[in-house]
């Protein structure tokens, strides 16, 4: 199996790394994800921020990943200040085939408070990608590390495993038409909206009722210097 691209930058005078995610980053992780969904989460199924945070740590120390999601860190310094999650078809050849582990801890999961509702909202969020897509399930960054290109490296990362991967030909995602800032973003990075979908399920469950499918084709990316940085907090779907 081929290792996966990892990559080391200078932002401010800190170098950040991108790295694979380990048992160790858990708790940072899951706090990074409660803030990013915690909006979503709050609407209506009503978890909070420290609720959502102890599910997603959970989640990530008891449920095993799917076969094809991966998920990076940025650590500055030790910290953790941006993590993304993306799924791949069984085509792509870099991420190679992970045998998934037992679910020994079924019953610590069910039993935390908010767990189910918080599940039920992941399911419904879940997206399947199609051949050659590349889909990023989250993006989330720290309130005090965003807008200082740590997004931006994220996203670079899964960029470049498209790149060099022959099974892949597209990054994607998703995207709240809610959200225009984060919209206009993407499209700066070259993704364009493909689909918009109006979905129902969503609009119960979080109160967002339309999205936007957005797509990067293989080669399409741009790098510009004096480009915004790019620090969403989260997009349609979460793979934690």
């Amino acid at each position: 199996m081929r290792t996966m691209p990892t990559g080391t930058t200078s932002i401010s005078t800190a170098p950040v790394t991108i790295e694979p995610m380990e048992a160790k980053y858990n708790r940072a992780v899951g706090g990074l994800l409660a803030q990013a969904f915690q909006g979503k989460f709050q609407n209506r199924i009503r978890l909070k921020e420290a609720e959502l945070a102890e599910c997603f740590e959970m989640l990530l120390q008891y449920a095993p990943a799917d076969p094809y999601t991966h998920r990076m860190v940025a650590v500055q310094q030790g910290q953790v200040i941006g993590s993304i999650a993306i799924k791949c078809t069984p085509e792509a050849r870099l991420l190679g085939k992970r045998q998934t582990p037992p679910l020994p801890g079924t019953s610590q999961l069910l039993g935390k408070r908010g767990m189910i509702r918080m599940l039920i909202g992941l399911y419904v969020l879940d997206h399947t990608p199609a051949a050659g897509e590349c889909y990023i399930t989250d993006l989330a960054v720290h309130p005090e590390h965003q807008n200082k290109g740590v997004g931006r490296l994220l996203v670079e990362w899964a960029q470049k495993l498209v790149d060099r991967d022959p099974g892949l030909n597209r990054l994607s995602l998703h995207v709240s038409a809610g959200n225009p800032h984060a919209r206009q973003l993407y499209g700066k990075w070259s993704f364009h909206t493909e689909a918009r979908e109006t979905r129902y399920t969503l609009y119960l469950l979080f109160n967002e009722l339309r999205w936007e499918y957005m797509v990067q084709k293989r080669g399409g990316y741009r790098n510009e210097d004096n480009e915004e940085a790019m620090d969403i907090s989260a997009n349609y779907s979460a793979a934690p």
